[in-house]
């Protein structure tokens, strides 16, 4: 499932914490326009597409179609890259240990590429190695600290990007530590993460997902089709959703507790009974509150 140019333009919007109201102000457009742009029903004309690329610091090539312009690594002043070409489904274990932020993006492509990230470590190659193993129908990916590199100095100066081949992906298992998760366009047979994640963004993508955690989390879900569920022990998290976003809300294990939030301030219960969507709560003891904001 390749993101559409209005779930991108939603999704940079969101990113900067602006309301459509508030991009369209900064733009000297109606909002009429964003909101006509985000739902489908058109697209803007080169002026407004150059505004908006401008605006968002991204080429209308990455805008309109998604491709990978090695925006991300732009940002960065060193990059490590390694890729392995694959020819059928796999199911892949990535154990990355820790890092300030991870992202996990399905994309268009017969390769597997992994890329370290950092504004400050600049013997990349030295400190971390990427092993990529192929075992029958299934794909190791480890990330192993060489030298002195520790934890804590990879939590604040690492970035890792994954990119999945779309067509290939069966299941997918992610062991990590990070502060911020990013998993874009997953569409396989089931995801489960496993470590100390505090923020993940899902951003399109569809199937089953599994987070567990027990760390406070913050999870945004931009788009996405299927069953997430997070499995914690004495947490408290929030789900944030679209406004249009259906869902069915399930709640398991024991003490748990679903409360509900629309524009920050406490809700009678907002999700459905039945629906191809499910918010799930397992564990002891957790609290997750699920959230939506009606103005934008």
């Amino acid at each position: 499932m390749i993101m559409t140019f209005e779930t991108r333009l939603r999704d940079y919007r969101k990113q900067l914490g602006l309301s459509q109201e508030k991009l369209a102000e900064e733009l000297h457009i109606s909002r009429q326009a964003i909101t006509k742009w985000e739902s489908g029903a058109g697209t803007p004309d080169i002026v407004n597409l150059m505004a908006l690329s401008d605006f968002f610091q991204v080429s209308i090539d990455q805008l309109l179609f998604g491709k990978e312009a090695n925006q991300q690594s732009k940002d960065f002043i060193y990059e490590s890259s390694t890729e392995y070409d694959i020819d059928g489904e796999k199911d892949f274990d990535i154990q990355l240990g820790g890092a300030n932020q991870v992202s996990l993006q399905a994309v268009e492509s017969e390769k597997v590429k992994v890329k370290l990230l950092s504004n400050t470590l600049n013997q990349l190659e030295e400190h971390f190695k990427i092993k990529i193993d192929d075992v029958k129908n299934k794909i190791d990916i480890d990330l192993k600290k060489s030298g002195d590199m520790t934890e804590a100095i990879a939590k604040e100066n690492l970035r890792i990007a994954v990119f999945l081949p779309e067509k290939y992906l069966g299941k997918i298992e992610l062991a990590v530590n990070c502060s911020e998760l990013i998993l874009t366009n997953i569409c396989c047979h089931r995801f489960e993460l496993s470590g100390k994640v505090s923020t993940i963004t899902v951003d399109g993508g569809v199937g089953e997902m599994e987070f567990d955690s027990n760390l406070d989390m913050f999870i945004d879900i931009l788009s996405h089709q299927g069953e997430i569920a997070l499995n914690q022990l004495s947490a408290t998290s929030k789900i944030q959703v679209p406004k249009d976003y259906l869902f069915q809300a399930v709640k398991k294990g024991l003490v748990t507790k679903i409360s509900y939030e629309e524009n920050g301030k406490a809700s009678d219960d907002f999700s459905l009974q039945d629906c191809e969507n499910v918010l799930e709560l397992n564990g002891f003891k957790s609290e997750l509150v699920i959230s939506r904001n009606l103005s934008n």
